[in-house]
């Protein structure tokens, strides 16, 4: 029996990362197996990689090589946690997927968002998620988050400016046209405790 993976996906500042852990949390009380984790990381070597990519040090990375870097942790994470989480059962929340790279590298870069799709086909094997979630809040308003939160991780996209963000946006909103039945919109410019019951709730709706 395999189990189910759900991607959290959204701009900067949409509050994704605190929505999961919550959706995990009550997951959990009401029985389910979960497993939670995130992308670029989640796994040793896909955490290393990580560092590489969003250090702020970086300036001069090639966009082909961040997506290249972004696929190689993709492949790793997925052999060696996704899969044999989903293989035993598991609900798998992960925190970004393909639609990341899709948006950032393929659209906001400008490097084509077929053409990273076909660099990730070769990193997935096929395995898509069977929900994603996406955390729709205006650009300016997650930089604003940002700004505000003094504990957050600061990387290398922070540095980029908001044409690229609402370029990111732009991106996402084409990817709900394209993927109708896989991507759902979650209204995240609300407080956390709503947009997290929304979330909870589209998933509990997906599971039965």
């Amino acid at each position: 029996m395999r189990g189910y993976f759900i991607t959290f996906e959204g701009g900067e500042g949409a509050g994704k990362t605190s929505v999961l852990k919550a959706v995990e949390q009550r997951l959990l009380e009401n029985g389910h197996e979960v497993v939670a984790t995130r992308e670029p990381g989640g796994i040793e070597i896909a955490e290393n990689i990580r560092q590489i990519i969003l250090d702020p040090s970086h300036t001069e990375m090639d966009g082909k090589t961040e997506a290249l870097l972004y696929a190689a942790a993709r492949r790793q994470h997925l052999v060696e946690k996704v899969l044999p989480a989903l293989q035993e059962g598991k609900i798998v929340l992960c925190d970004r997927f393909i639609d990341s790279s899709l948006a950032y590298q393929g659209y906001a870069r400008g490097l084509g968002m077929e053409e990273v799709f076909q660099i990730n086909k070769f990193a997935i094997s096929k395995c898509m998620p069977d929900l994603t979630l996406f955390f729709d809040i205006q650009p300016e308003t997650g930089l604003k988050r940002i700004a505000a939160n003094k504990q957050r991780e600061k990387n290398r996209l922070d540095l980029e400016n908001v044409k690229f963000h609402e370029k990111v946006y732009e991106a996402y909103q084409l990817l709900l046209d394209k993927f109708p039945g896989r991507i759902h919109s979650i209204n995240a410019d609300q407080p956390i405790d709503m947009v997290a019951n929304a979330a909870y709730e589209k998933i509990v709706s997906f599971l039965h």
